[in-house]
């Protein structure tokens, strides 16, 4: 009898360690439309991590939309249909708000300025994320948001006619444009081609690469040429599901997807050079903003931001460290001969 209850001990201390590396398939939802960058790339990582973890952990993306908007996706979430999202920054901004930081209306400048700007913010970021019970596995460009529209708007004059599209629950770029004098229209993002056909819009303000992924730019004749804001994405998966991995497997999974996002980074920013080549050579018509007006949509996007510190947006704190490098930055900038 001893005998037989040892071997079943041993028997137990084999199994156990198998049901430990039971396999997992992490379901994601995204917007991205399925044939992207954004998917292609995301599709390779979740190979390559299938592969090296011997099959012990899976991807399934819904893309396009299939589990309703951002809100949807992260309920989803909350309850465990979902496990993880591949959304904007703003789009966690009810989890974490500081993950909408680097959008805040006019900040940015250029690419050099988020580039040295990210290389000392992105770990603070990643760390608040996961704090908050979110284990960003992916953190990319999303890039230069830019206001396309079916009239020209080089002027704070002309956006006040337009009926500008923006997403539900946009509180950052509702209180820039508020502050403009302009009343957005909020809509999901399944509704804008229709709204623009209708005229229930005639403005949208978005990525070069989405205008053309979503096909609103068949509806558009404009295109203002300076970046109103600046999007990261975010592959993040619930914590919760995320532990429930071998400290192994975390580690593969961490270093594939930081990988493949990585690339993702460059692509991004690669493409949506492209789509402002391909916009223009399809007839947009590319509108430059005076020197005073520049000024002018700074001080509203300066008012807003106030504001938005007042509604708890962001970390005044963070936001002040964030300005502290872009001060050292243009400062250096500005000291280098040309």
């Amino acid at each position: 009898m001893s005998r037989f209850l040892t071997r079943c001990g041993l028997l137990v201390a084999v199994l156990l360690p198998a049901a430990a590396q039971a396999d997992t398939t992490f379901k994601i939802a995204t917007l991205a439309p399925e044939g992207t960058t954004w998917m292609k790339e995301m599709r390779a990582g979740a190979d390559e991590v299938e592969r090296r973890t011997a099959g012990r952990v899976k991807f399934k993306f819904y893309p396009g939309g299939i589990m309703g908007n951002d809100a949807s996706v992260l309920r989803k979430m909350r309850i465990g249909q979902l496990q993880g999202a591949a959304v904007t920054g703003n789009s966690l901004s009810d989890i974490y708000p500081d993950a909408q930081l680097y959008s805040l209306p006019l900040l940015f400048r250029s690419y050099a300025e988020v580039d040295y700007v990210r290389g000392k913010m992105d770990p603070i970021l990643r760390k608040g994320l996961e704090d908050a019970g979110l284990v960003p596995i992916g953190f990319t460009e999303g890039g230069f948001a830019y206001l396309f529209s079916q009239r020209q708007v080089a002027s704070q004059d002309d956006l006040k006619k337009c009926k500008i599209w923006l997403p539900e629950n946009d509180i950052i770029n509702t209180a820039a444009f508020e502050s403009a004098g302009v009343t957005p229209v909020p809509l999901p993002f399944a509704d804008v081609y229709t709204g623009l056909q209708t005229g229930l819009l005639d403005t949208v303000v978005t990525l070069p690469t989405a205008a053309i992924a979503f096909q609103w730019h068949t509806k558009l004749k404009t295109f203002t040429d300076h970046p109103l804001s600046y999007l990261i994405g975010v592959l993040a998966i619930n914590k919760k599901a995320f532990d429930g991995l071998s400290a192994e497997d975390q580690a593969t999974v961490r270093s594939v997807m930081a990988a493949s996002f990585e690339r993702l980074n460059k692509l991004n920013r690669e493409d949506n050079e492209n789509a402002r080549a391909a916009l223009r050579k399809q007839g947009l018509e590319f509108n430059t903003l005076s020197a005073a007006e520049r000024e002018k949509w700074q001080a509203f996007a300066d008012e807003a931001i106030v504001k938005l510190k007042g509604a708890g947006v962001y970390t005044p704190a963070l936001l002040e460290q964030l300005r502290g490098h872009l001060v050292y930055f243009r400062a250096q900038a500005a000291a280098t001969p040309r």
